[in-house]
């Protein structure tokens, strides 16, 4: 941030200094989520996504800091792995976004390449090729099929609701011999304690 961005004492673009402060860090901790360790390539990112927010903030005065660096974290982003990637970012920046921090840290970018994060072009050719093979694909384009219904299995439980079976007869008799034989323990037990 720069000093016409600032208004009055305390404050940056209209918004007190201590919700700039929470902006800067969110973004600081968004970018070392990515394995972003160099402290001076990180603070000089999140400075590069303050700049954007902060001139943002002058226009949309109803958006807080933290929502706009948010924001400009998001689409510097996506531009930059839409970039790298060869991906349109019209309409999918969700998906490039997602599946380009996936093949971020499938490639090592952090590891092997901390220095090209958010930078502009051109890039060594292996980081580029290292990125794009890690960049997870859709899956084959979507073709209608047609499924016949079956009837379904329902194992041995079939055979026990057979119409014209009794299945529960059997059942019952063995029960109710088991409780019989309890009542004549009983008595007996009860008949020779008397």
């Amino acid at each position: 941030m720069d000093a016409e961005g600032i208004v009055a004492a305390g404050s940056v673009a209209g918004h007190p200094l201590e919700v700039w402060n929470d902006a800067y860090t969110r973004v600081e901790g968004y970018f070392c989520s990515l394995r972003i360790r160099n402290k001076l390539l990180l603070s000089q990112l999140v400075n590069r996504v303050l700049d954007c927010a902060t001139a943002r903030a002058e226009m949309e005065r109803d958006k807080a800091p933290v929502e706009l660096a948010y924001e400009e974290t998001d689409r510097l982003i996506t531009e930059w792995f839409a970039e790298i990637l060869g991906d349109d970012p019209t309409g999918t920046d969700q998906r490039i976004s997602v599946k380009g921090r996936l093949s971020l840290l499938l490639a090592d970018m952090p590891g092997r390449w901390q220095e090209q994060f958010l930078r502009p072009g051109p890039w060594p050719e292996e980081f580029v090729s290292a990125m794009r093979e890690t960049y997870p694909r859709s899956g084959p384009d979507f073709q209608l099929s047609q499924m016949s219904p079956r009837p379904i299995d329902l194992g041995p439980i079939k055979a026990l609701t057979a119409p014209g079976r009794r299945p529960y007869l059997l059942m019952v008799f063995v029960w109710g011999s088991a409780i019989a034989l309890l009542v004549f323990l009983f008595r007996l037990t009860h008949v020779f304690a008397e």
